[in-house]
């Protein structure tokens, strides 16, 4: 603590002085040593015999006149912000909360963080409809933390209508003071779709491009995951159900190859296929910032990143387990139909 470089100034003096009275020194010669008052030597030494490293790190409560204004304003401010509405417009700011309630704007941001509330934020969400969504969980989420024996597990899905951006203009390269410049406007050159299968054990990924995604795309794409895996292992595709995915074509094509397993995600809940955080990251890495003449120039980058990635490839861990996604929809479907009940009333 006492050669720490990122603790507070304040505890890095505090284990100073513990080290020094340590050592024998009073505390007139500490004190002069390290260039504090003896009273606030004395004061640190009481810290640390009462709560060890704690006395040391942690801060007490500050002492005189506390602030009245958040205890009698503060429900005001809470109760606004959670059950009503700004009358022109969609959420609550620290401005208008201000006006709303006559505190300074800075007292109602330190309501906000003291409990927790964003109003400029919101989280996308939809909970799924599906009927058979617990089957298909327990089924999926039992894949991924307790895969069969002999069998290859793949996480399948398509990434449609990547486009080939360039700029009108170069960016400026970035440099100290400034970070890099990118022209709000480009010229599209085309499109292409990616198909990729994540190998849930190893991290490896089995990859195509293709114009179109079409089920003809997607049962050329299948042949070649069948073509390309060791014949002797079941091979389990876990895949959304788009319609092409359950094409009469697809479906003749699984029943001519039994050792081929395909298992739906549930409505809605794309999250649960584990590829799409590989599409996160190739999309945020590779794709978005990238400047690209031609659909053949972007897939030549796809695939370079894809080699790159296999190359020393890292597994996604899926940690969740059923029963914890199926408590969490639970409460969500509980607190959406609290609130179609109050709006039915209302």
């Amino acid at each position: 603590m006492a050669r720490s470089r990122t603790l507070s100034a304040r505890s890095v003096l505090r284990a100073k002085i513990v080290l020094h009275r340590a050592s024998g020194e009073s505390f007139r010669d500490l004190g002069q040593a390290l260039g504090c008052d003896h009273r606030t030597a004395w004061q640190c030494l009481k810290r640390w015999e009462e709560a060890g490293f704690d006395g040391l790190e942690k801060e007490r409560p500050g002492r005189g006149r506390k602030s009245w204004v958040i205890a009698v304003k503060g429900q005001e401010v809470l109760q606004k912000t959670t059950q009503e509405q700004p009358v022109n417009a969609t959420h609550w700011s620290r401005a208008s909360m201000a006006q709303a309630t006559g505190v300074s704007e800075s007292t109602v941001g330190r309501i906000w963080r003291q409990n927790g509330l964003k109003p400029h934020r919101t989280v996308g969400f939809k909970v799924s409809n599906d009927p058979l969504f617990e089957e298909k969980l327990v089924a999926i989420v039992a894949l991924y933390l307790d895969p069969p024996e002999h069998a290859i597990v793949l996480s399948v899905d398509e990434k449609s209508q990547i486009q080939a951006l360039d700029r009108t203009q170069p960016g400026l390269p970035m440099k100290k003071g400034r970070c890099g410049t990118m022209t709000h406007d480009y010229k599209r050159n085309g499109t292409t779709t990616l198909f990729a299968a994540l190998n849930t054990l190893d991290g490896t990924v089995l990859s195509a491009t293709m114009p179109r995604h079409r089920h003809d795309e997607w049962l050329k794409f299948l042949k070649r995951l069948e073509r390309n895996t060791l014949k002797r292992y079941a091979l389990h595709i876990i895949c959304d159900n788009y319609a092409t995915h359950k094409h009469p074509a697809v479906k003749a094509w699984l029943e001519k190859h039994p050792r081929v397993h395909v298992h739906f995600t549930p409505t809605s809940s794309s999250w649960l296929n584990m590829v799409e955080r590989f599409f996160r990251d190739i999309t945020e890495n590779r794709i978005r910032r990238g400047i690209f003449r031609s659909v053949p120039e972007l897939e030549e980058a796809i695939h370079t990143y894809i080699a790159k990635h296999n190359a020393a490839p890292k597994p996604f861990v899926w940690t969740a387990s059923a029963n914890d996604i199926l408590a969490k929809v639970s409460r969500a479907r509980k607190a959406l139909a609290a609130i179609r009940t109050v709006s039915a009333k209302g």
